[in-house]
């Protein structure tokens, strides 16, 4: 994965990932229900500096999120799709990649089910998924992420 390319629908953004992911989130809450117009986000967390813009850069924009600590999402100025985001909780530091933004999305399956106290009730899970009604907790990380991912994470957080 490391070396994969996305960029929006009109191609001014373009970006590529300079590692793999960490983790790759399938969010079921009705926040993201709601600001993805879907019935989950599915985000590839990585490092914000582990991303290479090579097009137009993205626009900053701030909306609120359900934390009511904000998020700042990356959006291309022209087409206005979504690219990445960083949430509060995780800061500048960490981006939330949209995976339907890389141009190969397949490669990029999730790890982890959030959220899934409010999954769609027609959304199926597959069998043996990581899934968490709400958030997972701390001790969870390792088992997820794995021991380097998980290094990487506290990393972050130093």
């Amino acid at each position: 994965m490391s070396g994969a390319e996305g960029g929006c629908a009109c191609g001014t953004v373009r970006y590529r990932l300079l590692d793999d992911p960490y983790v790759v989130h399938c969010c079921h809450c009705r926040w993201c229900q709601r600001e993805s117009g879907s019935s989950f986000a599915l985000n590839a967390l990585i490092e914000t500096a582990r991303i290479e813009v090579t097009g137009q850069a993205p626009d900053r924009v701030e909306t609120p999120s359900a934390s009511g600590k904000g998020q700042a999402v990356f959006r291309c100025p022209v087409c206005r799709v979504t690219l990445w985001s960083h949430f509060a909780g995780a800061g500048e530091k960490a981006a939330f990649v949209r995976v339907g933004t890389l141009d190969e999305p397949d490669a990029c399956p999730p790890d982890v089910h959030i959220y899934v106290e409010s999954k769609q009730p027609w959304v199926a899970i597959p069998e043996g998924s990581e899934t968490f009604a709400g958030f997972y907790s701390g001790k969870d990380i390792p088992r997820l992420y794995g021991e380097e991912g998980a290094a990487r994470a506290r990393a972050l957080r130093g």
